[in-house]
């Protein structure tokens, strides 16, 4: 305390008092600068008169007063001292009656502290009372605050809290996707989650003890018990959120542990991350600012640090888990996830710039920020890296029969799920544009004109890019068959699908008519070039040429029946083989075999009916009908045989 000792000399008598008075007035009307000897003179008698003052409220009446109010206090605050039980369960009367008493305690020590009191003065002691009774009513404040926190704390409410879709519910191993895995369109179908199911204010304290809980906040702030409060509230509240996150199945993970975690784990994990993080933010986070509010709203920065206090470590438990992410490796077969998990955070943007908007959360926002920053870069890398990946995918034997690889399905089904990112992928992608017009193929690659056109979009020019990588790569693979005929066989299966995804999905408004019209036509190109590789010479062999007497224009029976006897072998050799093929798309089957058989039976039905008189029936192993329903056979992808078969 300061020591109010006056350096006035005493004057003798009230009336030279009040002379001496009178005097230093009219001196002061006629001085308009003062010395600083007059100025140091003139502190010390203000000085003298406060403490005069003090002096005259403290006597009698004023401090009789005092000590009865602080007795009073006292004794209401210290029948709680050896209570074990909650005061504010013995009903609201009594929390009110011992509110008002610690107010009474605040105020007393408030009045008291006021008195310059000094450390000899009997009062000094009452000020000391007075102290002991606040910090004691503060302490059970605080005691009573945790425990209203911890007792009212709402039940989470079910319907935002299980959330596993039937997607993840039927998640296996064997459902596990990785590059060149043709299920990726099964395995990595998107959650839907409606915004209205994730915007909502729960009550996560009762409501009928929230005036409570500001009347104790209110008054030990006032009593310049702040910290404690806050300390209690967001010891409390981290609590809470730190359950929230366990219900919501999100343990706590480092880095490390991440990066380490197998794809079928980590899989599965980044789906409950998006879901949680929606839920998160925009249902308890909210919430929880609005309990902020709620109880510390009347006491100004307070209610936001409580807030931020209360929800970072959370907060930043769920962002550690999103850089984890962004800094793995950059797998094709986790794009799709990384994108859901950049879509989550720039759709929640908004919302987080807003519940972190004052500088005691600037660390958070910021944090936010740079997570979303790190995921975009991601997906840029890890989109590039799918390209490079499809580029190297080798192999060093022939894809059986001839079908749709594992690696086309792949692709074109990636490609189509990532439409559902379009404006994303624009907006990562608008400054990594192709620079290179060589990676796409001429016949494959829009003209310059269409492109300026159409104005087509980074995604798009993307996504015919990886299509172009794809045929490169798929007429590598065709090399690899010795039989030219199924090495056309082979592209016109993939091209095919290639152009039917397309055509039947969203990517047909990505690649556009002109890029679909050249696909199907240069499967259709692969269809003719097959047909000629396979039938061509098999169909030479019911041609007139070669078939004559020497010297003569008349047909020699024996090379006839030569001539049949060849056709016929070549025919079931080709039957035989053919019949492995496969083509999986059953219009295209359907197609190839009409096409064929229309060249066969028309070419075997006219030479048989050429020289009918020159064969008997014995020679004709085959009718036309025979070797039509024969055609019908091939691209089934299972093996079957005529050479132990007879005339039908």
């Amino acid at each position: 305390m300061a020591d109010c000792e006056s350096t006035i000399p005493e004057l003798e008598g009230e009336e030279n008092l009040i002379a001496a008075t009178r005097h230093i007035v009219k001196a002061l009307g006629s001085k308009k600068n003062l010395t600083d000897s007059a100025r140091k003179i003139l502190a010390e008698l203000g000085t003298q008169l406060s403490a005069m003052a003090v002096e005259n409220e403290t006597n009698g009446d004023g401090v009789s007063e005092i000590e009865d109010r602080l007795n009073a206090v006292e004794e209401k605050l210290l029948s709680w001292e050896e209570d074990q039980s909650m005061i504010w369960d013995s009903g609201p009367e009594e929390a009110s009656e011992y509110l008002n008493a610690a107010d009474e305690a605040r105020k007393l020590t408030e009045r008291l502290e006021s008195l310059c009191l000094n450390k000899d003065d009997d009062e000094y002691k009452l000020l000391q009372r007075a102290h002991n009774c606040l910090q004691k009513a503060m302490e059970r404040l605080e005691e009573e605050f945790r425990q209203l926190l911890v007792e009212n704390r709402q039940p989470l409410e079910p319907e935002h809290v299980s959330f596993r879709s039937s997607e993840e519910d039927a998640l296996d191993e064997g459902s596990i996707i990785s590059f060149g895995d043709e299920s990726v369109e099964d395995s990595l179908q998107r959650d839907s989650v409606s915004r209205a199911s994730e915007e909502c204010i729960l009550d996560l304290v009762h409501p009928d003890v929230i005036p409570d809980l500001r009347c104790i906040a209110n008054l030990m702030f006032n009593s310049n018990y702040d910290q404690e409060c806050y300390q209690a509230y967001t010891s409390v509240r981290k609590d809470a959120l730190d359950e929230c996150l366990f219900i919501l199945e999100m343990e706590k993970l480092s880095i490390e542990d991440v990066l380490r975690m197998e794809w079928n784990s980590l899989n599965s994990k980044i789906k409950r991350w998006v879901r949680t993080m929606k839920i998160f933010v925009r249902v308890y986070l909210a919430s929880e600012k609005c309990l902020s509010n709620q109880i510390f709203g009347e006491l100004g920065p307070a209610c936001v640090v409580c807030f931020v206090e209360a929800s970072k470590a959370s907060m930043l438990q769920l962002l550690n888990f999103g850089e984890a992410m962004s800094i793995g490796p950059h797998q094709p077969e986790k794009l799709s996830r990384i994108l859901d998990m950049y879509e989550v955070l720039a759709d929640l943007l908004p919302d987080m710039d807003t519940l972190y908007s004052d500088e005691a959360g600037s660390p958070v926002r910021i944090e936010f920020h740079e997570v979303l920053r790190r995921l975009g870069d991601s997906v840029r890398a890890t989109f590039l890296e799918f390209k490079n990946a499809i580029a190297s995918n080798a192999s060093t034997n022939p894809f059986a029969g001839g079908g749709t690889h594992h690696l086309t399905r792949y692709v074109m089904n990636y490609v189509k799920i990532l439409t559902d990112y379009s404006d994303i992928l624009n907006l990562l992608l608008k400054d990594h544009d192709e620079d290179d017009p060589s990676s796409l193929s001429p016949d494959m690659s829009p003209s310059r004109e269409e492109e300026n056109k159409s104005g087509i979009s980074p995604m798009a020019r993307h996504f015919r890019s990886i299509a172009s990588v794809l045929e490169s790569n798929l007429d590598e693979k065709s090399k690899l068959y010795k039989d030219h005929a199924l090495q056309h066989f082979f592209l016109m299966n993939n091209i095919h699908y290639m152009a039917q995804k397309v055509k039947g999905s969203e990517l047909r408004h990505r690649f556009g008519d002109e890029w679909t019209r050249k696909c199907n036509w240069k499967f259709q190109q692969h269809a003719m070039n097959y047909e000629r590789a396979s039938w061509s010479s098999i169909l030479s062999l019911l041609k007139d040429e070669g078939i004559q007497n020497p010297g003569s224009n008349s047909i020699s029976k024996t090379l006839l029946k030569e001539r049949l006897r060849s056709f016929y072998l070549a025919f079931e050799e080709t039957y035989k083989t053919q019949t492995t093929w496969l083509i999986p798309d059953l219009q295209l089957r359907e197609d190839l075999r009409i096409s064929t058989s229309l060249k066969v039976i028309q070419a075997y039905r006219t030479f048989v009916g050429r020289h009918a008189s020159h064969i008997s029936d014995k020679h004709i192993k085959y009718s036309a009908d025979d070797l039509e329903i024969f055609l019908l056979d091939l691209f089934e992808g299972s093996p079957k045989s005529l050479q132990n078969c007879h005339r039908r």
